[in-house]
This record gives C-alpha cells, sequence and structure tokens, in this order.
C-alpha cells in the first residue's frame, strides 16, 4: 500500500498549524516547556516575547492594554476586616478629642527627645522647616524610644517625596505639611503619605517595618499604615485660605492648621484685626465644611472647633517645667559683687 501522500498531507498540516499565531483567549504559555517546572510558572519563555502589555495572563482581573488609569487594584494589601486603630493620635482624631504635639526644634539629642517624647504631648513634632538637622539625626532619636508616649511626628519642609517618604520610613506616625497653597500642593503631600491605592509611596523599607517599630502590629504595617497615619496640611498663605476648603477635602488629610504665626507674616495683619481674624475664621469654616479637624497654637485651646494643638519647643518646656518646679525660688541666684556673674554696669 502506498501511504505517502497521507504522510505528506499531516506533515503539510502539522506545518501550518504550527505557523499559525495563537488564538486571542489562548494561554499564552501553553507552549513555554518550563511551565510548572520552576517557582515562576506565569513567568515569560525564555528568549520569546511573551506580549504580557497586551495580554491578560489566565485568571487574571485587569484585561487589556496594560493602563495606569484602568488598572483595577488588588486585594494584596487590604487590612484584615477587623482590624482596630493602633495609632493613638489618629484614634482621639477620630473621636473628636484634643491633640497635643510638642515642638521637638533644635537638638538632636535622642535623651532630650526621649525626655520630651515621655512629658505627656499626643505626639512629637520634629521640627525639619526651619531647623538644619538631617534625617539621619531625626530616625537616631525616633529610634532611642520608639514606643514612648508621645508617637513620633514631624514637619517636613515642603509636599515632596524625598521629605515624606523619609518620615514614613523613619517611623513618623504625624506628617505636618507647611505652607500648603494650592490643591495640587495638597495631593502631593497627600500622595507620598499613603501607599497605593490611596498615595503613591513606594515600599522601600526602612526603621518603620522593624518590629522595634510598627512591624509587629496587628495586620501588618504595610496593610494598616494608611488607614493609621495622620496627615495635617498647613494654611499659612492668603493663597491657602482662598483653597481651604478644596485642600481639606482632599482623600487623606485628616486636618488643615491655621497657622497663627505665618497667616500674620503673609496678610500684614495681627492677631485680633479683622482681617487677620477673618483668614483664620475661613480655615475653621473649611475644616466644618469637610469634617477635617482643626488645628492650632496651644494658646487656642479655647477658641471653638480647634482640637489640635502645637505646643512649645524643648526649650521653652524646660523653661516652664523648672517654673514650676521652683515657684518662688526660680531665678534666685545670688549676685556677686565681681565676675561674669556680678550685675551689669
Amino acid at each position: 500500500m502506498n501511504y505517502g501522500i497521507p504522510v505528506m498531507a499531516l506533515t503539510a498540516a502539522v506545518g501550518v498549524a504550527l505557523s499559525q499565531p495563537p488564538k486571542p483567549n489562548a494561554d499564552p504559555y501553553a507552549n513555554n516547556p518550563d511551565a510548572g517546572k520552576t517557582q515562576f510558572p506565569l513567568a515569560a519563555p525564555a528568549g520569546k516575547d511573551s506580549g504580557a502589555i497586551t495580554k491578560a495572563l489566565p485568571g487574571g482581573v485587569n484585561q487589556g492594554m496594560i493602563e495606569e488609569s484602568k488598572w483595577k487594584y488588588g486585594p494584596a494589601f487590604n487590612p484584615p476586616p477587623d482590624a482596630k486603630i493602633w495609632n493613638p493620635v489618629k484614634l482621639k482624631m477620630m473621636r473628636g478629642e484634643k491633640v497635643t504635639g510638642g515642638t521637638f526644634f533644635s537638638s538632636s539629642d535622642p535623651s532630650t527627645y526621649c525626655a520630651m517624647a515621655n512629658a505627656g504631648y499626643d505626639f512629637i513634632w520634629t521640627e525639619m522647616q526651619h531647623d538644619s538637622r538631617d534625617w539621619e539625626n531625626v530616625a537616631k532619636m525616633w529610634q532611642a524610644c520608639p514606643h514612648a508616649k508621645a508617637v513620633p511626628g514631624v514637619r517636613v519642609a515642603y509636599a515632596d517625596e524625598r521629605e515624606i517618604q523619609h518620615a514614613m520610613d523613619a517611623g513618623a506616625l504625624v506628617i505636618v505639611i507647611p505652607t500648603v497653597r494650592t490643591v495640587e500642593e495638597g495631593t502631593a503631600a497627600r500622595d507620598w503619605t499613603y501607599f497605593p491605592p490611596l498615595g503613591k509611596r513606594s515600599q522601600g523599607g526602612g526603621q518603620a517595618f522593624s518590629p522595634d517599630f510598627w512591624g509587629s502590629v496587628p495586620g501588618g504595617y504595610r496593610n494598616t499604615i494608611n488607614d493609621n497615619v495622620v496627615l495635617i496640611e498647613m494654611i499659612e498663605t492668603i493663597g491657602g485660605v482662598a483653597n481651604a476648603r478644596e485642600i481639606a477635602a482632599i482623600p487623606g488629610v485628616d486636618a488643615v492648621f491655621a497657622a497663627s504665626g505665618d497667616l500674620a507674616n503673609f496678610s500684614g495683619y495681627k492677631q485680633g484685626d479683622p482681617d487677620y481674624e477673618r483668614l483664620i475664621n475661613a480655615v475653621h469654616d473649611a475644616a466644618l465644611a469637610t469634617g477635617k479637624r482643626l488645628c492650632g497654637p496651644f494658646a487656642w485651646r479655647d477658641r471653638p472647633d480647634f482640637t489640635c494643638f502645637q505646643n512649645g519647643s524643648e526649650v521653652v518646656a524646660i523653661g516652664r517645667g523648672v517654673a514650676a518646679e521652683l515657684g518662688p525660688l526660680k531665678d534666685t541666684q545670688a549676685k556677686p559683687e565681681v565676675g561674669p556673674y556680678a550685675p551689669k554696669k
């Protein structure tokens, strides 16, 4: 019998089949000889274009071309359904209770920081806008007593990726952004404070992830920090006041701060002047309209609707503490007739 023709026909048919491109819905890795044999069964075949930019893998949620604006964010970092708030400052803010922040301005000494952090404040406002210390100093101070009574917080220099991610990776639980003038600036501050999907913070590690800080919190740091970090945006300029409602309404902003000193600096009016008080009231109205907390200096602790306060620096706090301790014995030093301690003539 002659088997030549059928064999040739079969060979030709197989050749045509192999030359055909895979069907659109076919498994793109069906012909991958390594599939199922390695720890990367869905990896692109060696030396071949996988077509992943346009083709979804089997079971993938996101179909079609990869586009950031259309990407459906996955559940990998969802907090547990029963996750509880573990940042005490966030908890107080959610309850509408008054929150105090002690300003740590000029020192870089860890023991001084820890004394301030255990003095009774809710958080420490580590000053990075107007002080010359660097992030290495800040990280070492926070590392000396990460679970002090007051949680680590910071006023960064500006709404910048480097500034805010340094703060967050070092362990900050309160972020204060100065001089927010526009919605764009306020949104940038939000973006670098929060992980996706709300923000754009990248996962670079740092001491915040360590067990000494927040690495052992229930639910995990990465999965729960978006629900626990506190973001305060400062309104300090005329433009900031004009946009205060829109800034306060940004998702992720917990509070707006009516900056007592700089609203005078940028307006040309002082506290008590009608034009100055109008600016403060406009920030007040923005907080109320958006359901956000309202912050200001500690001197305004009895001003209506203010529940979040910046207290004095460590230098001022030391002076106040000594005055309270010594009472009438304060500044009763002897006055020699000669030498550097003699009264000046």
